[in-house]
């Protein structure tokens, strides 16, 4: 669990997201559980600690990740839908398509406003 850890916030503070994302209480509590704990054993420590590394992951995510979950799926899942419809009974793994959602989301991205 400590190698994880440390590993997370090298990267964290490499990509400048450690200062940025967390408080300071989240910092030092970090820092305390690398320092103190070698394997986590409370469900308390464990739910704390997993949320403070979700939101450092969320952070460190890139912005084309981020949108292809946010706006590749919906367009995808449309897109999907039409194509069924019409139908290309292939269409139904668009959704899932990581190749896919990635060119859609990259698309969108360079529409002009």
């Amino acid at each position: 669990m400590r190698s994880e850890v440390i590993r997370i916030k090298a990267k964290a503070l490499r990509r400048g997201v450690w200062f940025r994302a967390l408080t300071r209480l989240e910092r030092a509590f970090v820092d305390l559980a690398i320092k103190v704990v070698e394997r986590v054993r409370s469900c308390l420590l464990q739910r704390v600690m997993s949320s403070v590394l979700c939101k450092l992951e969320e952070a460190m995510e890139s912005k084309v990740r981020r949108l292809m979950h946010e706006v590749g799926g919906s367009l995808a899942h449309k897109l999907s839908q039409i194509a069924q419809e019409w139908g290309n009974e292939s269409a139904i793994h668009w959704e899932k398509d990581s190749g896919f959602l990635q060119y859609l989301t990259i698309t969108c991205m360079n529409m002009p406003p």
